[in-house]
């Protein structure tokens, strides 16, 4: 059996992938990714996702250029979660040119923005993000 074939991937072959630095541990990016994706990560040593939104392969900084290098792939208990020990290249991993998409912090109630923008999206892609 392959070690692809031990993921349990869900109805629509998908697995969830958390990225996470690999020197501090903090959590970058959550992503899917179907077996291909999974595949082209550990043979490439750069993330590679499943877009759902575009319903296509994202290989990882492919038109910002913060691409992720993939330290090692870990697999949960259940087999159904993968994690991405990463080195964020360029320091931004969110599509919003901030250091980590979780940039948002519940505070008295609401969320607030916790983070700065390091780097104009415009800039990055052109074009604004979605939100």
């Amino acid at each position: 059996m392959s070690w692809l074939d031990e993921i349990k991937y869900d109805d629509a072959g998908l697995v969830p992938v958390i990225a996470q630095d690999e020197t501090t541990g903090r959590v970058m990016m959550f992503a899917y990714a179907n077996r291909e994706a999974v595949a082209l990560t550990a043979a490439k040593g750069t993330a590679h996702y499943w877009t759902r939104s575009r319903q296509k392969l994202w290989h990882k900084g492919e038109e910002s250029g913060h691409f992720q290098h993939v330290s090692s792939i870990q697999l949960d208990c259940d087999g159904d979660v993968l994690i991405y020990k990463i080195r964020q290249q360029g320091g931004i991993a969110c599509h919003t040119g901030r250091e980590s998409c979780f940039f948002r912090t519940l505070l008295d109630g609401q969320w607030q923005v916790t983070e700065d923008v390091l780097k104009d999206p415009q800039a990055i892609y052109g074009q604004s993000p979605h939100p």
